[in-house]
């Protein structure tokens, strides 16, 4: 748009005299500044890695490094079979789950955790909360950190959003609650019909790519929702570490509390 106020004022009573290039050129120049804003906002609040928000803990520079994470349990139909997985090959993982579910589950949630595997908070009912209100918002984070804790008897300190959707106001809510928030930098569509022979071929390349830039794989599988057997799910977990343990000893499996600072 032209800076010039006395366009800006009297351009209505020019009409057709304007020129077809210059109002063009005005239309493209809102129309770019329209996208640019659209895109940025859409970046921040949906971009797994984006900093714009808040600090949100993805990968640290550890290559030869995986973080399995599962969302949206506890699920009695999926969840023990990733348990009895996990279990036979000696791997800890980081369960998020979701205070309704915890609710219906309580002792699948404390089986999570007594089998050692980190737990974090995925919010109350999982809604997308970048598009609630801040009191919503606050009472999705701060009551599945009490389904949590009335259960498992002991704090959280993980939090992810639900689809990595946030504002800076999640941030600030998780970070007064205690919580760090954490999202990913592997995600493989696992809540497609696809096969796990596909599932595991995803994992592998993702692992392999973020190897090469010199970082760690901070993996979201889903053991969720309530009922679903996730059985694509479970076979590639098992392929894919099965293929790892086979081909490569260096790789380390952990918790994403052990890239927590301090």
């Amino acid at each position: 748009m032209r800076a010039d106020p006395a366009w800006e004022t009297e351009s209505h009573k020019l009409g057709p005299m304007i020129p077809l290039a210059t109002a063009l050129e005005g239309a493209a120049a809102v129309a770019s500044a329209s996208g640019l804003a659209v895109g940025g906002a859409a970046y921040a609040t949906l971009y797994p890695s984006s900093q714009l928000l808040g600090p949100v803990l993805v990968a640290p520079r550890h290559p030869d490094q995986i973080a399995l994470t599962f969302d949206d349990g506890p699920n009695p139909a999926a969840t023990p079979r990733l348990l009895e997985v996990l279990a036979r090959h000696g791997v800890r993982a980081t369960f998020f789950l979701i205070g309704s579910s915890v609710r219906q589950e309580p002792a699948l949630a404390r089986e999570i955790a007594k089998a050692g595997h980190a737990v974090g908070n995925h919010t109350m009912t999982h809604p997308w909360l970048n598009l609630q209100s801040e009191a919503r918002i606050r009472s999705e984070i701060l009551d599945c950190n009490r389904a949590l804790e009335d259960t498992l008897g002991r704090p959280v300190n993980l939090f992810r959003p639900p689809h990595g959707a946030r504002r800076a106001v999640v941030i600030q809510t998780a970070r007064s609650a205690g919580l760090t928030t954490v999202n990913w930098n592997v995600i493989v569509n696992d809540w497609e019909p696809v096969s796990a022979v596909i599932l595991r071929s995803r994992l592998a390349q993702a692992f392999r790519r973020n190897r090469l830039r010199g970082y760690a794989s901070n993996i979201v599988l889903h053991d969720g929702g309530l009922d679903q057997p996730r059985l694509a799910t479970v076979s590639a977990t098992g392929s894919f570490l099965s293929r790892l343990r086979e081909t490569d000893a260096g790789i380390s499996f952990v918790t994403l509390e052990a890239w927590l600072p301090g």
